[in-house]
Parts: C-alpha cells; sequence; structure tokens
C-alpha cells in the first residue's frame, strides 16, 4: 500500500529537495512504496492527510501525524537513526 510523505521546510526548494530525495532513495532500496509531496511548512495542513511528515525546519504544530525532523538529511548527523525512524513509521 502507498504510503503519502510530506517533505516540507521554508521554502519548498533547497531543503526539502535534498531531504524528499533522500527519503525516496531510502524507501526504494527498503521496498516502501510512497508518494511524496513536497511544500513549505506553511502548507503542510494543507496536504493531508499522509503517512509521515518530514521538515527541515523546527515545528511544533501537532498534526496528528508522526512527524521527524529531517535535519540530518542536510547536516549528516544522525543519518542512520533518522532513516530507522521513517522506516519504522512507513512499515508500521
Amino acid at each position: 500500500m502507498k504510503k503519502k510523505v510530506i517533505v516540507a521546510c521554508g521554502g519548498a526548494v533547497a531543503t526539502s529537495t535534498v531531504a524528499a530525495s533522500k527519503v525516496v532513495e531510502l524507501c526504494k532500496k527498503n521496498g516502501v512504496d510512497i508518494e511524496i509531496c513536497q511544500c513549505r511548512i506553511s502548507e503542510i495542513e494543507s496536504n493531508l492527510p499522509a503517512d509521515l511528515i518530514i521538515t527541515t525546519s523546527k515545528v511544533k504544530r501537532d498534526y496528528g501525524v508522526p512527524l521527524i525532523t529531517g535535519m540530518p538529511f542536510i547536516s549528516g548527523v544522525g543519518v542512520e537513526k533518522t532513516e530507522k525512524a521513517i522506516l519504522d513509521v512507513l512499515r508500521g
């Protein structure tokens, strides 16, 4: 079953593009079928429902959906832990 993943950042261009491509690559490698929705943080709510939200900026709001920070994909620190968390959510 295809899972919807929202990848969001401030401008929906630079960091969310990097994070989105890493998530696509991770899911492909692990046999998880996903649909990526790339947007600004301010557009998250209008793109719900989703199975997972990944942001490259701090978000304090609760959307009722698991939310994981995608900053490790940008900084290179903590990537494996983040990948595991993403797979845990998407595999249920």
